[in-house]
């Protein structure tokens, strides 16, 4: 038997930018923060000649193509495995929440596979793995962000350029600094899960809109969405020398800034309770926050200056603190037997 786990990620600062409507003109800055949470995929050959599946499902089938899961089945044509398997899947946190659950999943069961099968691979080609199968086989309109903070984990900045290749590196921060950031990150619970296809599909479509017939190399006009999404990937590097600096006040004012353009990209984006929500959070300790993910529900996280008063009323308002650190080490096999 083989046990992947994965980490879920907080997206950090310039997110939207990492789909490929926006690299391809205007390549995509972002950094990005895997947590302790995770996805965990086994995997465990079996006598019979069956594909058995367990996760909110579970499918038995004599092949591959019969498979209703779409990432399985592309990720078990991927790998050549087609019969004499069983796959399960648990996750610390349910799907549609925000925090990148279906491209953590690919990257875990793409990793078990690879365990499996002794297919030599690294993080970030496991990550390009999995964006392919999203993105280009199943046609999801999603980015690479979520893949990739999954394989590599950390605190991390990327860069995509025209070409969909994408690059890493650590935010370079300080021990203290990290620690400090650890501590004042809160994460709250909205009671509402989502899917975050239809809100990215918006904006992949206004995205496409603004570029009318011209070419991926061409120099994409402007729009209001594309205007929108610079902006974003500004303060995402602004964000970025903050927590480099160890400035925890301009972090948050910072996020508080990207939180305001993020809800013009979408009506969707935020609902009227929600921003009650975070505006309670910010007159009672926050120092500034966003909602994670595509938008419309998941998780709220806030940069709190005083975490005891946050955490009271955000929990006397009915949402659930989910406690958090950052995972250093992305996608491993904890068990191979």
């Amino acid at each position: 038997m083989i046990i992947v786990k994965a980490p879920l990620r907080i997206s950090i600062g310039g997110g939207g930018t990492d789909l490929p409507s926006y690299y391809k003109h205007f390549e995509s800055t972002f950094i990005s923060a895997a947590i302790n949470k995770y996805i965990y995929i086994s995997v465990h050959p079996i006598f019979i000649e069956d594909i058995i599946l367990k996760y909110s499902e579970m499918e038995k089938v004599k092949s591959v193509d019969q498979i209703k899961h779409p990432i399985v089945r592309e990720a078990l044509k991927l790998t050549g495995i087609n019969s004499a398997l069983e796959i399960s899947s648990f996750a610390d946190i349910p799907s549609g929440t925000g925090l990148g659950s279906s491209g953590t999943f690919t990257v875990a069961l793409l990793k078990a596979l690879y365990t499996l099968k002794n297919i030599n691979h690294n993080n970030m080609t496991l990550a390009e793995d999995a964006c392919r199968i999203e993105i280009e086989k199943l046609g999801a309109p999603i980015g690479k962000q979520d893949q990739y903070i999954s394989s590599v984990g950390g605190l991390t900045r990327f860069h995509i350029d025209k070409k969909g290749i994408v690059t890493s590196r650590p935010l370079e921060m300080d021990q203290h600094s990290r620690t400090d950031l650890e501590e004042h990150l809160l994460l709250f619970f909205t009671g509402y899960s989502r899917s975050a296809n239809e809100l990215l599909r918006e904006q992949d479509n206004k995205t496409k809109e603004a570029q009318g017939p011209t070419s991926a190399s061409s120099a994409a006009p402007s729009n209001e969405m594309i205007e929108n999404l610079h902006f974003t990937k500004e303060l995402g590097t602004k964000i970025g020398y903050a927590l480099e600096k160890g400035n925890l006040t301009e972090f948050g004012q910072l996020m508080n800034t990207h939180w305001e353009f993020k809800k013009k990209r979408s009506k969707s984006m935020s609902t009227g309770r929600i921003d009650e929500w975070y505006s309670l959070a910010m007159k009672n300790g926050a120092l500034g926050g966003k909602l994670i993910g595509a938008g419309g529900g998941g998780f709220l996280m806030f940069l709190a200056d005083d975490k005891r008063r946050l955490r009271k009323t955000m929990r006397e308002a009915g949402l659930q603190d989910v406690p958090f650190r950052f995972d250093t080490l992305g996608a491993q096999v904890v068990l191979h037997d």
